[in-house]
């Protein structure tokens, strides 16, 4: 819908994100049920009566898993920001085309995730399969810089790989601090995850773009493929640790 939306017009597209955010926003009052501040604050009680709480600071290897979540984050990140760029700039794919790419990742994993998650769980540990989407997504990252005359064959390939590489990786990311905590301090180990997504995003779309306007996409690819297998590298590590 986006790609349709600025091949009519730039300005539509805001306008439409801008409306769908605050439609959204609404039904989340209307249709979630209500909980209460007081509720909220008896459930707390109630789990940390339950559980002894440690501080995720303390349980470094956590802290880290939250490092490599930095750097995996930071090069999954370039799939909303250089990439749709690169797409246009160097396959020369027009706006509807690229949302047509775009869309594929969506697709994809409404269809497929669940099921992929239901054959992995269990058959391997965490971390092994946080490395093996890894080591796919910086495939999909090097074929980008494979000189081929059709750049959309380029641009689907390469979304298909990163696509496979989300669904193997990311959902036992979520299952992995999940596992290490305890009811009592699962909030804290959430916002280290999320403060690391945050912050790979910060960089990652700045340093992105900055790297692709200095050196050009294909050095863009180069790095963010290397950094992925660093990351990959660091997870086979920790792995190895526990």
């Amino acid at each position: 819908m986006g790609g349709f939306l600025a091949s009519i017009n730039y300005h539509l597209l805001f306008w439409v994100d801008g409306f769908t955010n605050i439609t959204a926003a609404f039904l989340l009052v209307w249709l979630l049920p209500k909980v209460s501040l007081a509720q909220q604050q008896n459930l707390f009680r109630a789990n940390t009566a339950k559980t002894k709480m440690a501080p995720a600071l303390a349980d470094k290897t956590f802290m880290r898993f939250i490092g490599l979540q930095v750097l995996f984050a930071l090069c999954f990140f370039q799939l909303f920001t250089t990439i749709p760029l690169y797409f246009k700039e160097g396959l020369h794919i027009n706006e509807f085309w690229i949302g047509v790419v775009m869309a594929m990742n969506g697709i994809l994993i409404a269809i497929l995730e669940m099921v992929i998650v239901f054959k992995l769980e269990g058959k391997l540990p965490y971390l092994r399969l946080m490395m093996l989407g890894t080591i796919l997504m910086a495939v999909s990252f090097f074929l980008l810089n494979i000189p081929l005359a059709n750049g959309f064959i380029i641009a689907v390939m390469a979304m298909l790989i990163v696509t496979f590489a989300e669904m193997i990786a990311m959902p036992f990311m979520n299952s992995y601090y999940i596992a290490r905590s305890s009811e009592g301090n699962r909030g804290e180990y959430a916002a280290w995850y999320t403060m690391a997504w945050s912050t790979a995003q910060v960089i990652g779309s700045a340093a992105g773009t900055q790297v692709a306007y200095a050196t050009g996409f294909h050095n863009l690819w180069w790095i963010i493929g290397g950094i992925c297998i660093l990351t990959a590298i660091g997870y086979q590590k920790l792995e190895m640790k526990r």
